[in-house]
């Protein structure tokens, strides 16, 4: 009898899986994939979107036809609540038709984030103070509001942007950062950079840190610092910056702010796009007496736990490396798994800080794009492995793992640039990597015209791959 195999969420984490499952399973088991919404999108090019630089068809692709050429079943809908000790799942379809039942021999939650702008006041697209270019609606609104402040900029109007994030544990400064050098190089385009005043508000520990601790690479014979390297950049666009603060409340037109020492400030804008700090997506786990288990099988931000070792001291699990999961799989249910931003880290990568207020101000651990991908194919393999009992065990901690972020400064493959920042592994081993937790003649930062080919390069194979083309398994995660 074939095994019956659901992957909640069709996000870069959660198609993944599939691809790698409907490939060497499909056929013979029945694989489900449940997603709010319809369509995949690449959202690495949201960001262009939101100055008006690429359409959304081009990020965008429909998931049913996929998953078709690949045996798996597509709901196009939303997972309320899994029933862990009886194995089986109710989700709503989008389409009506009330509550579904599904049951499994496996389950990957591959849900991604839920945007929590409601824990920052007047946050977010909904109240209309600030921006986001995290979904494709919100990308829209942006180039919208952008294009608008392009025209009033057109007239003699000056402008202000404040770009960044929009809490104290905000993560994805990556995206805020990757905007704000998108932002600089359209207005150069147009000739009117004279015309804005833009800044950078975040509440990471230094400019360069990203969640990550920063990255210091080889340069010849001296070490470099991702925040030397990032200071270079902002200095070279002529960006203010401003870190170590959290984003405390925004109303129109002004964002309020406290930082590390508990000073408060507020800075005025005309245009803001603000990164809001992360939950999960709403799941309720429930155990076969029908009692909500949710605590037991997540952190209190609804994201599940996994194989690593939670409740460590910063400094305790900076000092053991093995404390990050290593196969994404419940040690409560082990034919439950979860990948990309739905594990539960065990704890920040950057250390995390409290002002005298009490408000956390620490950049949460990002689990995006090159590590979603790389999760969901481990779980998938894993579950392929155990279904044809071939004994092959798949693991890779994040202390083990590559990363690389290529953030563009326009896309033009001409004049258009872009930073490119390799980092190995993406949670520091002082254990193997003793003075700076990294191998600094592995990971590297390069701005240049080849990133902005690479960047596009990446784009367009990644198209390729995740509509499941011919040799798409062959192009890594």
């Amino acid at each position: 009898m074939g095994k019956k195999i659901v992957v909640i969420g069709a996000g870069f984490a959660g198609h993944t899986a599939a691809l790698y499952l409907g490939k060497a399973l499909g056929r013979d088991h029945e694989i489900t994939v449940i997603n709010r919404h319809a369509n995949f999108v690449f959202i690495p090019s949201l960001v262009w979107a939101g100055i008006d630089r690429m359409q959304l068809d081009k990020l965008q692709f429909l998931l049913r036809p996929v998953y078709d050429r690949f045996h798996v079943n597509f709901l196009h809908g939303a997972a309320r609540s899994i029933h862990v000790d009886d194995n089986y799942l109710l989700a709503d379809s989008a389409k009506g038709g009330g509550e579904q039942r599904l049951n499994y021999d496996y389950l990957i939650v591959a849900t991604g984030p839920h945007l929590n702008f409601e824990a920052t006041p007047g946050l977010g697209p909904k109240e209309g103070n600030s921006l986001s270019i995290c979904t494709p609606p919100h990308a829209i609104e942006a180039r919208d509001r952008y294009l608008e402040a392009v025209a009033r900029m057109e007239k003699g109007e000056r402008q202000r942007f404040i770009i960044g994030t929009g809490h104290g544990t905000s993560t994805c400064q990556g995206a805020a950062f990757e905007y704000i050098s998108n932002i600089h190089k359209d207005l150069l385009h147009r000739g009117l950079r004279d015309k804005a005043d833009i800044k950078w508000l975040s509440n990471e520990a230094a400019l360069g840190d990203f969640g990550v601790a920063g990255v210091t690479v080889a340069q010849g014979k001296s070490l470099r610092t991702s925040e030397e390297f990032i200071r270079m950049v902002f200095d070279d666009m002529s960006v203010e910056s401003q870190v170590q603060s959290a984003v405390k409340a925004v109303e129109p037109g002004k964002a309020h702010w406290e930082n590390y020492e508990g000073e408060e400030g507020s800075e005025p804008f005309d245009f803001a796009m603000l990164i809001p700090t992360f939950k999960a997506v709403k799941l309720n786990y429930i155990d076969k007496d029908g009692q909500d288990v949710s605590d037991q099988y997540c952190n209190p931000g609804g994201f599940l736990k996994v194989d690593g070792i939670y409740g460590q001291s910063y400094d305790d699990l900076v000092d053991n490396p093995d404390s990050w999961p290593a196969n994404y799989r419940s040690p409560l249910k082990p034919n439950l798994f979860a990948a990309g931003i739905a594990f539960a880290p065990p704890g920040p990568i950057s250390r995390p800080h409290t002002n005298p207020k009490g408000t956390a101000i620490s950049a949460a651990p990002p689990r995006t794009g090159m590590v979603s991908g790389i999760t969901g194919r481990l779980v998938a393999r894993n579950i392929i492995a155990e279904i044809e009992n071939s004994g092959r065990q798949h693991s890779e901690r994040m202390t083990e793992m590559y990363a690389a972020c290529i953030a563009s400064m326009g896309n033009s493959l001409v004049d258009g640039s872009a930073a490119v920042i390799l980092i190995h592994p993406v949670v520091p081993n002082f254990k193997k990597y003793p003075s700076t937790g990294r191998d600094v003649f592995v990971s590297s930062m390069e701005m240049g015209l080849a990133g902005a080919w690479m960047k596009r390069m990446i784009h367009s194979t990644f198209m390729w791959k995740l509509q499941g083309r011919p040799g798409w398994n062959l192009i890594p995660e």
